[in-house]
């Protein structure tokens, strides 16, 4: 069995504390084409008080708003992302991109020896924690 060396980056912002990152912007994307925190939420197996405590710590961190809400109305009320939230999730995006790029080049060059070492199986002992 080949044995794929690889890296899995994962991006997280912060100010003071941490503020965005790949739970957020997904979180936010939901928002975005469902119009709902709630249908967001239950979109990604999350609680609705976890995700509004997800985007309230976010804007905690951030210092400005992610999602302008409307109550209730005909239309039951709703969700909307603030032109800053979209910034984020654009720039987020465009960084994310460009790290996994760099990432990507770098790991090929720093593990290239990998692959001319000759693999063998090994097996760990039962009860071992090596």
């Amino acid at each position: 069995m080949k044995k794929e060396l690889h890296a899995n980056l994962s991006v997280r912002i912060f100010t003071d504390q941490k503020c965005f990152g790949p739970g957020v912007a997904q979180l936010l994307r939901y928002v975005d084409e469902l119009h709902s925190l709630r249908a967001a939420a239950l979109a990604m197996s999350m609680a609705y008080s976890k995700a509004w405590t997800v985007i309230h710590n976010a804007e905690a961190g951030l210092g400005f708003k992610l999602l302008s809400s409307v109550t209730g109305g005909k239309n039951g009320g709703g969700a909307m992302l603030t032109d800053e939230a979209r910034q984020m999730i654009s720039a987020y995006e465009e960084y994310c991109a460009k790290l996994h790029a760099f990432g990507d080049k770098l790991f090929e060059e720093t593990f290239a020896f990998y692959n001319d070492i000759p693999k063998q199986e090994v097996h760990k002992k039962e009860g071992s924690h090596e």
